[in-house]
């Protein structure tokens, strides 16, 4: 199972994007609203997730996303159920993806020790322990962190990559950029 998780002022495409484009690729997807079912992104698009973060469980977790967005970022960190996922995520070498300002909250975790990251600029400061990287989508081991908003297709695209294979992504892809 993928999680994605989304706190009021989460960054729409961020979320969003890679849901679609993992749906694409087959995948089990399965948004998770933090504080509630009815999550409202940092541009006044209301979505409902599909589960709440109480039914959320580790035994068939694949992939963990993680939008950014502000306020979302914050208050995903707030969530004890977010931040035990994303370290269940790193000690297990289970696939924990987050874009924009969220790789801020594993910087926080020390789960960026010796890893290279990207991040929003501005919140490399947050990385603690990584080295920056220059790469849009930064993939390190089971550690995917991503620029921001405008590289969110790239990030659900890399994501597909290593949970359904690079011919599916590559399909995906040629499917998308298609304007026939």
């Amino acid at each position: 199972m993928i999680y994605v998780f989304l706190a009021n002022g989460f960054e729409e495409i961020e979320a969003l994007a890679p849901v679609d484009i993992l749906r694409r690729a087959e995948q089990e997807v399965k948004t998770v609203g933090v504080g509630g079912k009815t999550i409202t992104g940092s541009h006044g698009i209301t979505v409902t997730a599909d589960i709440e973060e109480k039914d959320v469980t580790t035994d068939d977790m694949e992939m963990m996303i993680l939008p950014g967005g502000m306020p979302g970022t914050l208050n995903l960190e707030k969530s004890p159920i977010v931040t035990a996922c994303a370290r269940y995520c790193a000690a297990n070498g289970v696939y924990l993806a987050a874009i924009c300002a969220a790789p801020s909250i594993l910087g926080h975790l020390g789960l960026l020790e010796g890893r290279e990251a990207i991040c929003f600029p501005g919140f490399e400061g947050e990385l603690k322990g990584a080295t920056l990287s220059e790469k849009p989508v930064c993939v390190d081991g089971s550690i995917i962190t991503a620029k921001g908003m405008g590289v969110a297709t790239q990030f659900g695209l890399t994501l597909a990559g290593l949970i359904a294979g690079q011919d599916t992504a590559d399909k995906i892809h040629a499917s998308i950029q298609s304007v026939d």
